[in-house]
């Protein structure tokens, strides 16, 4: 096992750590999905052909590749092969439209695509348009069989030196805000992400969030670093998340806040021995106080907050379970990391007023992919010339230097000229004893410019009209927080991670508060 100060040490090549693993401890399970594993040597092995067969095919270090697929183990051992021949990885979620994926693909330059039978099938209508050579994960006819594709047993890459500066991957943001941007993460800041530490060589990670997400990957690469095991689920259930939690002594785990919240309406959940747990995290999505608070109590081990970006910047970090009177903000800068408040003039704002988040660490995005505009649009330069990311979000510093999240800038309501931040009608909202979940989007209005309307899931069982919750909350709201509409759906519209769509909600309403 390798020594704590190794992961204080200011560089270290991720797939390379892979192979001190299979020296180490070639035995230890390094991943397990549904009956099958590798050992850390044998999953050692496959990275290097795979690394092997992209030099044989001419990719050289800082060439791209496209991973479109549900997750596997194939998955896993193209990603990393592909990493150990300094090739950059595009994961891309199949989720997405035919259009956009063939636009991401030839966005990203990806010689190579390798997918499964599923994405290939929904990929049809644009098949003759994909340039990329097709490789099928999972021996379907998708493309070429990945065994196949494969060179011999045994087969060893040719040594790459890499530079810490180099692309990683790139992930393609989630569309929630426009036109997905390609967001270019280095090998440096995936270390950085290491170094956080949490895990260990004894930790078994669950992984029920999809590899094309950063949240993912933020937990999958640590725990091969640390020599941990992971488990893979290609597909998030709640009665299979618990039964594999209990069957294979899980001790960490990432998961979004509507996951904890199916995890905690389930009605079994307190049957089962997570008695081995030792970190939970969530991340990508508001997570209520309330339902903090319910894990906490009802599940063991810490709980981890991260707040931050996939451009990186500024990572905040609370632990939960260490700071129970702070389960209202998303906790402090990571070590290392910086975060600062600007108005619109960009400019730092006095200590206690709210303003944009803008942050700055090791852990930034090199750019946007092919997007100078919009890469230099994301940064902010201090006057020392330093380097910040604009975070997107307005918040607000406590006196410990915790922070709260007021809202993302771009939701704010500017209605009759006064600011109305979304979050704060939703957590009056929220109270009604018939609101399951809630999301205030601003839309245009003729007399105030923009106006809140609250979109509404209904609790299982529970009566209400939307008129009822409307004037129930306008009662307890200011004069100009006032929700001009309630629209009750069956659930909110939620991307592949979780995240309310709160962009579709706004163009897609039609009701008298346009008016």
């Amino acid at each position: 096992m390798l020594p704590p100060e190794f992961f204080q040490e200011d560089f270290h090549v991720l797939p390379e750590i892979v192979a001190l693993h299979a020296r180490q401890r070639p035995d230890h399970r390094a991943v397990i999905h549904r009956e099958r594993s590798l050992s850390y040597a044998q999953l050692n092995a496959l990275a290097d052909r795979v690394a092997a067969g992209l030099q044989r095919d001419g990719l050289k270090s800082r060439d791209v590749i496209a991973i479109c697929a549900s997750t596997s183990i194939e998955y896993l051992t193209v990603f990393l092969g592909a990493l150990r021949a300094g090739v950059a990885v595009t994961p891309l979620a199949p989720s997405s439209t035919p259009q956009s994926l063939l636009g991401m693909i030839d966005d990203c330059g990806a010689t190579l695509l390798f997918l499964d039978a599923g994405i290939a099938a929904d990929l049809a209508e644009v098949t003759p348009r994909i340039k990329a050579t097709r490789i099928a994960l999972d021996g379907s006819e998708a493309g070429r069989a990945l065994d196949d594709w494969l060179p011999m047993d045994g087969t060893r890459p040719e040594p790459v030196e890499i530079d810490p500066q180099q692309p990683f991957n790139i992930i393609y943001s989630s569309g929630t805000t426009g036109a997905p941007k390609g967001i270019i993460q280095s090998y440096r800041m995936r270390w950085m992400h290491v170094r956080r530490g949490f895990y260990s060589a004894d930790a078994v990670t669950l992984i029920s969030t999809p590899f094309y997400s950063n949240t993912t990957l933020v937990s999958v690469f640590p725990t091969l670093a640390h020599g941990g095991t992971l488990v893979l689920m290609a597909k998030f259930d709640v009665e299979a998340f618990l039964t594999l939690a209990q069957k294979y002594r899980v001790t960490h785990a990432i998961l979004v806040p509507v996951q904890y919240k199916r995890l905690m309406e389930y009605p079994d959940f307190d049957k089962y021995d997570l008695s081995a747990f030792v970190t939970k995290f969530c991340t990508s999505a508001p997570f209520s106080v309330a339902l903090k608070q319910e894990v906490m109590r009802r599940w063991p081990g810490g709980l981890v907050e991260y707040f931050g970006m996939t451009e990186g910047g500024c990572t905040f970090i609370l632990e939960a379970h260490l700071h129970p009177d702070k389960l209202h903000t998303v906790g402090k800068p990571a070590p290392g990391h910086r975060a600062r408040l600007i108005n619109d003039a960009g400019e730092e704002v006095a200590p206690g007023e709210i303003g944009e988040i803008v942050g700055t660490s090791a852990s930034m995005m090199n750019a946007y992919h092919n997007l100078p505009d919009r890469t230099a649009a994301a940064e902010w330069y201090d006057a020392d010339g330093v380097r910040h990311m604009r975070m997107g979000d307005i918040g607000r510093f406590d006196a410990d230097g915790f922070l709260t999240l007021m809202d993302r800038k771009k939701d704010m309501i500017i209605s009759g000229g006064f600011n109305i931040y979304p979050s704060d009608l939703e957590a009056v909202v929220a109270e009604h004893d018939a609101v399951g979940e809630v999301a205030v989007v601003g839309v245009q209005s003729g007399r105030w410019g923009e106006t809140p309307v609250a979109y509404v899931a209904l609790k299982p069982g529970a009566q209400a009209t939307a008129d009822d919750i409307r004037a129930w909350a306008n009662a307890r709201l200011g004069k100009m927080q006032r929700i001009a509409d309630v629209v009750i759906v069956e659930a909110l519209l939620r991307n592949h991670i979780g995240k309310v769509m709160k962009k579709e909600l706004r163009e897609t309403y039609v009701g008298p508060a346009t008016a």
